[in-house]
């Protein structure tokens, strides 16, 4: 509760959450909310040449080039958005913080593979190493999340590294060590609960990154493949019809800065309330 109300009380942060949860309500109404099926394709959605519709009283946000329900896909994309974002995320923040908690807490030659293969990770750029292991598996939605987790752990890692390599050094890790604590003790009543609010923290900050690498897949051609919609995809089905068909482009690149700009503002807040000697230093 403490940590809401700092929330609430700084403007930005606000707004942010309030976007977010005015998109997770609308992803998760999605089936009982959306005014089409979102993949119904309407005769009266196309104009008698075949062109989509503009934004009207019967579609708000106009139609597309089968003659679908833009707000519907948009509504029904938000679900897709919002579980690799957090099915994504969520696994890069376990397989990072297994990492760098395991080399950071026992160092030695152990430490030091690990680390060793995450630089080797962080060295590929992440969307160009997620494009091939994307081309090389049937594109769903739980293979897409499966990819971005798999190039979003090494900078968990490293964080987490670092913290761990810190706490360790420190006067009560030390005095646990000296009244013969073992492992386990100091590992998980010592180093874990003081490293939740940094996994909150990059939690919160990477479903942003999530969200935004899922979109360039799904516009690359190599995310999640229609029918499903998603907010990628929507713009990549439509981009050659952007000088004649604006909405069908500008309404989803809209949402996807939304919701990623929402879940930065969040995060950026989480980090200051949550580790105050960060504030200022970003």
């Amino acid at each position: 509760m403490r940590v809401l109300r700092a929330l609430v009380r700084r403007k930005l942060a606000l707004f942010g959450l309030v976007i977010i949860i005015v998109v997770v309500t609308a992803a998760g109404l999605a089936p009982w909310i959306t005014p089409y099926p979102p993949d119904r394709q309407m005769f009266d959605g196309l104009t008698l040449e075949g062109a989509p519709l503009p934004p009207n009283a019967q579609f708000w946000l106009g139609t597309d080039l089968l003659g679908r329900d833009l707000l519907s896909r948009l509504i029904e994309g938000a679900r897709t958005s919002l579980i690799i974002g957090v099915a994504a995320n969520g696994a890069a923040v376990l397989i990072g913080t297994l990492v760098g908690v395991t080399a950071g807490f026992f160092g030695g030659w152990i430490g030091a593979i690990l680390m060793r293969a995450t630089d080797l990770m962080m060295a590929f750029p992440a969307l160009l190493l997620a494009i091939v292991l994307a081309a090389l598996f049937t594109p769903s939605l739980w293979i897409v999340a499966l990819v971005i987790a798999m190039v979003n752990w090494v900078q968990v890692a490293r964080v987490i590294y670092t913290e761990t390599r810190s706490l360790s050094e420190r006067d009560f890790i030390e005095a646990e060590w000296g009244i013969g604590a073992g492992r386990a003790r100091i590992l998980f009543r010592h180093m874990i609960p003081h490293l939740v609010s940094t996994m909150v923290v990059w939690g919160t900050l990477g479903i942003a990154t999530t969200v935004l690498l899922e979109a360039t897949l799904s516009y690359l051609g190599v995310g999640v493949q229609p029918p499903t919609p998603s907010w990628g995809n929507i713009i990549f089905e439509n981009q050659t019809y952007f000088t004649s068909a604006p909405w069908l482009v500008f309404f989803p690149g809209i949402a996807i800065i939304l919701l990623a700009l929402s879940f930065n503002l969040v995060g950026d807040a989480l980090r200051d309330i949550l580790d105050p000697t960060q504030k200022g230093r970003h």
